[in-house]
């Protein structure tokens, strides 16, 4: 399937390969939503968005940025409403960049 062929919107079936192949979910968009923290709130903060709907993951790292997600949604407007809507709204988040996962 090449990506001129999915409508955005539509719902497909994604297979994740960390769940043994299984699938979850009706996903379109997935993104990775890379996190910049207060300092000394990292852990805090992942630990607050792990248990969100849509969230897949929420790992404290190190580097430029101090928390990576992974999250999935229906569609970009539902990604975008997530990250607005629950993500930015967690205490101690100073800025945020989401990456949406393309399959080339």
């Amino acid at each position: 399937m090449s990506i001129s062929s999915v409508r955005w919107g539509s719902f497909l079936p994604v297979s994740y390969p960390e769940h043994g192949g299984q699938t979850k979910g009706h996903a379109v968009v997935q993104a990775y939503i890379l996190i910049q923290t207060e300092v000394g709130k990292a852990a805090a903060v992942a630990g607050e968005i792990a248990g969100s709907t849509g969230v897949i993951s929420a790992e404290d790292v190190t580097g430029p940025y101090d928390v990576i997600v992974r999250a999935e949604a229906e569609n970009v407007d539902l990604l975008g409403k997530m990250v607005v809507a629950k993500i930015q709204n967690v205490e101690g988040i100073t800025r945020t960049l989401t990456c949406p996962v393309v399959h080339l």
